[in-house]
């Protein structure tokens, strides 16, 4: 049975819980040091805050707080990566697994302050047992009266108020522990984690976007939600339930099925990019579901969804281009319109840059097919993404809109490689080549 443990939703009560695990944690920590240096063995603090059951404890605490806390863990995780010390990343592990379901008594309070007391007139079936948890809300089944089977995501009680104060309060925490490494400039990462947790937050923007990719989506390839406007609010987002198998489960069927559901997706992408100038940005797998007995992809999820901006959009068309025709000098030209970098950067530190932007191309400059399952592609470009970040003194912060778009496509090409997917991405990006290759 999943857990439940409430939601603190006033801004004091969620301070005073990261309060009393800062005493917690203080407490266990003179207790073991006592106990090493009783039997004289010298430690350090560092090394007395990092025990499993500190780490357990801090996971524990962090997890009940939901929002903050938990895109903090995902963004830190996905984008640091392999640079955190094991310590950090174990915690960070807990925080993206350990999504806390409310209790019941909390969630009828959420209910009746969005739907009224009578809220449950409108279903014949209504499972007050979520089915799945995430960061900002938990998602239950439920039934119309006609029978219509519906997912029901309902918004943790006072996520969205406690964003700001609550990211700013985490962060204060882990630059107090002393787990990150000093080459890592958090900051920025943390107001894109305010930022995306507000959008995710807004249940009816969430709608709107669903809506909207229904519109652009018209052909058979994908399932989509639809919203019922009447009984979604901006903390309660119901739409009709798709069934299906989670998408890393299609590694286990054909070589043809797998090719066709990475090629979709990549296809998608450039349509998201270049065509609808809107993107679904978060890579969570989570969000794709595959249908075996109909061959469709259902997209899942859209709080993540960004409009990209055209200057971006277009500077990206050119920017891969002049990947696919290897043009380093317009590739630099492309770069810089978009905004990574400036005029005057090392030109050591401009070739490590262009090395990442090849490395994304890799699989589009040439008209085969391209073997994800036989290639470290990803690694590649996630160890080249961490020495840029690491030289601090060089690094220009490029737009907002270009870090989703990365996470999105590196997303992507992780998923190939789970796959083993082998497709031909050239021919994915013909329609868009402004110049072919000579």
């Amino acid at each position: 049975m999943k857990k439940q443990k409430a939601v603190p939703s006033s801004r004091f009560s969620r301070l005073t819980s990261l309060g009393s695990l800062v005493s917690k944690v203080a407490g266990n920590m003179l207790v073991d040091g006592a106990k090493q240096w009783s039997k004289g063995q010298s430690t350090t603090v560092k090394e007395l805050l990092v025990q499993p059951k500190n780490i357990e404890s801090l996971a524990d605490k962090l997890s009940e707080l939901r929002g903050a806390a938990m895109k903090v863990g995902q963004i830190l995780s996905m984008d640091a990566g392999d640079l955190l010390p094991p310590a950090l990343s174990q915690l960070l592990d807990k925080l993206r697994s350990n999504a806390v379901a409310m209790p019941h008594k909390q969630l009828i309070q959420v209910l009746e302050a969005e739907w009224g007391k009578d809220w449950l007139n409108d279903f014949g079936y209504f499972d007050l047992k979520p089915f799945a948890s995430a960061s900002i809300g938990q998602v239950h089944i439920a039934h119309k009266d006609n029978g219509k089977k519906l997912a029901v995501k309902v918004q943790y009680k006072g996520v969205a108020k406690a964003i700001s104060s609550d990211v700013d309060n985490v962060a204060l925490l882990l630059k107090l522990s002393g787990l990150l490494p000093k080459n890592i400039n958090i900051d920025p990462l943390l107001e894109e984690a305010k930022a995306q947790l507000l959008m995710e937050a807004n249940y009816i923007q969430e709608a709107a976007f669903i809506n909207c990719y229904r519109n652009l989506l018209l052909d058979e390839e994908f399932v989509l939600p639809e919203v019922d406007n009447d009984l979604s609010t901006q903390s309660i987002l119901v739409m009709n339930f798709i069934e299906g198998v989670p998408i890393d489960k299609v590694e286990a069927l054909d070589q043809a099925v797998r090719n066709n559901v990475v090629e979709s997706l990549i296809r998608l992408f450039f349509e998201e990019l270049f065509s609808f100038q809107l993107m679904q940005t978060d890579p969570n797998f989570a969000n794709y579901l595959f249908q075996v007995d109909t061959g469709k992809i259902v997209l899942l999820d859209f709080g993540a969804t960004r409009k990209i901006p055209s200057e971006i959009s277009m500077g990206y068309l050119a920017l891969i281009n002049s990947g696919v025709q290897k043009d380093d000098s317009g590739m630099i030209n492309s770069a810089r319109s978009i905004g990574f970098f400036k005029d005057d950067l090392d030109c050591e530190y401009l070739e490590q840059v262009l090395g990442l932007f090849r490395l994304a191309c890799e699989p589009l400059i040439s008209d085969e097919d391209y073997d994800f399952a036989a290639s470290d592609l990803a690694q590649r470009i996630k160890e080249k993404g961490l020495l840029i970040n690491s030289q601090q003194e060089q690094w220009h912060t490029p737009p907002i809109d270009a870090v989703f778009i990365h996470r999105k496509l590196a997303g992507l090409y992780l998923l190939a490689a789970k796959l083993k997917a082998n497709i031909n991405i050239y021919r994915l990006f013909d329609k868009y080549v402004t110049k072919k290759p000579s």
